[in-house]
């Protein structure tokens, strides 16, 4: 049965933050002002009719666009390739890299597949009604190809440690690449800058926005206000960031161990639990759809109106699958390969496991349930909507939802303490004590990220990760040419 824009109820985590006290109250009251300052900086927007357009968002989505067409739609071309080669019949183990095909993409799944698809689905579809998914889905297709260039390229220029380990990503690629094209003060600069956002914006996406959504969710199934948690998100956090430490010490060997058992398991429980809300509400499909694909173009009591809602969907895409921003071909460059390209193809499944798939089905559990075109927008946002949703079909699914949610946050946390450890280790080199320090940092900012309010984790985590695609997308665009000339050259010898 729709509820009214979902029953008033007031955020779990807002609760522990704004009613609990102590540390937790503490740490929000200082940084809630720096997050809300960050943001305003990156999302900075221009008035376009009723809506305000966000050129940061516009950034990424030409850069989606023109990679597809430059490449000829790789995205759709290079589909079943990518298939072939995640199944590693042909793949020699004594290949330079750390991991297989099979293992970079589930390591690069898993920092992708994460409470953000989940919650940001929720969060657009509260705001911007269910054709805000259209918009989401048609930006993951898009991506596809900026994916396949930034992980080309961070296979291509990544760099062999003393230890034998593996270093690449939009770092090396953007140090070296513009190096190669007569820039190599602007390479270094930008280099230098998108490492440090990478650090700083692992401990927003990676670490706090992912402890916080498991936190509202383990408070939700617990007892909520009576839970023996609440007011002390910060024992949750400790009980986690042990729990991550144990496997990022091992470095990308021991996550991809862990991100391979883990990211089928999750996803297969996910979308089982998806799967029976929505066949339970079959009837309500053609409306479902119907929504979605009216709202994407002519909505109904949205601000800015379809423009609002294509800023809307596309905004949250990029923060769930993250392309354009890089970070995934950090993990990607670890492949056991001699050929660049042939891990470009293979990310390009990411974000279609990731956004179009997952965001999809999200999308149609809210909308077969609980949203209602009457209500307005929902007062429930985030997890808790996508618990709501779940719960007015069976009653305990909330419970193995806050199952996966906890799992999607910790597969996340792990692969995003790869991504900002190798950012770090650009900075300051790759020396065991420098690998340790980041480690810890990294478990103390997910004791962090339970102790604060929702919209502060939103403010920190969205201002970072975008704030990376300002010099990865200009280095793709430089780059592109050469990742051309590999590309054709490998499809002929492939034929």
């Amino acid at each position: 049965m729709p509820i009214s824009g979902v029953v008033p109820v007031q955020s779990a985590l807002a609760l522990t933050a704004s009613q609990g006290g102590g540390v937790d109250a503490v740490i929000e009251a200082i940084f809630a002002p720096i997050a809300r300052l960050m943001s305003r900086v990156i999302f900075f927007a221009v008035p376009v009719g009723e809506a305000r357009l966000e050129l940061i968002v516009i950034w990424l989505v030409v850069g989606a666009v023109f990679f597809t067409l430059y490449f000829r739609f790789v995205n759709l071309s290079g589909f079943l390739e990518a298939i072939r080669l995640v199944r590693g019949s042909d793949q020699d183990p004594d290949n330079p890299g750390e991991v297989s095909h099979f293992e970079a993409l589930a390591t690069a799944v898993s920092g992708t597949v994460g409470v953000g698809n989940i919650a940001h689905v929720a969060i657009a579809i509260s705001v911007g009604g269910p054709g805000a998914a259209f918009w989401i889905a048609v930006a993951g297709l898009l991506g596809m190809s900026s994916k396949f260039v930034e992980c080309t390229l961070g296979v291509k220029y990544r760099r062999e440690n003393p230890d034998g380990s593996v270093s690449g990503g939009p770092m090396y690629y953007i140090d070296e690449g513009l190096s190669r094209l007569g820039l190599p003060r602007l390479g270094r600069g930008l280099a230098m800058y998108y490492a440090v956002c990478i650090v700083v914006g692992c401990l927003g996406i990676g670490c706090m926005f992912q402890s916080n959504q498991a936190f509202v969710q383990f408070l939700n199934v617990t007892g909520g206000e009576s839970s023996p948690f609440h007011g002390r998100g910060w024992l949750f956090g400790v009980l986690l960031a042990v729990l991550v430490g144990a496997v990022i010490v091992g470095g990308i060997k021991s996550i991809a161990r862990v991100t391979v058992k883990l990211v089928p398991l999750m996803a297969l429980l996910y979308l089982g639990l998806a799967a029976v809300v929505i066949l339970a509400n079959a009837d309500e499909l053609p409306r479902a759809f119907r929504a979605i694909l009216v709202g994407a173009f002519s909505p109904e009591g949205v601000r800015g109106g379809a423009i609002g809602v294509l800023i809307l969907g596309f905004r949250r895409a990029a923060f769930s699958n993250e392309a354009g921003i890089g970070s995934a071909s950090i993990a990607h460059s670890a492949v056991k390969t001699k050929e660049p390209i042939t891990e470009g193809l293979v990310a390009v499944l990411e974000p279609f496991i990731d956004t179009v798939v997952v965001c999809s089905v999200t999308a149609l559990v809210i909308t077969v349930t609980v949203w209602d075109p009457n209500a307005g927008e929902a007062t429930l946002s985030g997890v808790e909507l996508t618990s709501q949703a779940m719960a007015s079909v069976v009653s305990w699914f909330p419970y193995p939802l806050a199952v996966v949610v906890m799992l999607f946050a910790f597969s996340t946390m792990i692969s995003w303490a790869y991504y900002g450890l190798q950012g770090f280790i650009y900075l300051v080199g790759p020396s065991a004590r420098a690998k340790l320090f980041f480690n810890l940092l990294f478990c103390v900012f997910v004791v962090i990220g339970c102790a604060i309010q929702l919209q502060s984790v939103l403010n920190f985590s969205d201002a970072m990760v975008f704030a990376m695609a300002l010099a990865n997308v200009f280095a793709l665009y430089l780059l592109a040419p050469e990742v051309k000339v590999d590309l054709k050259a490998y499809w002929a010898k492939r034929r």
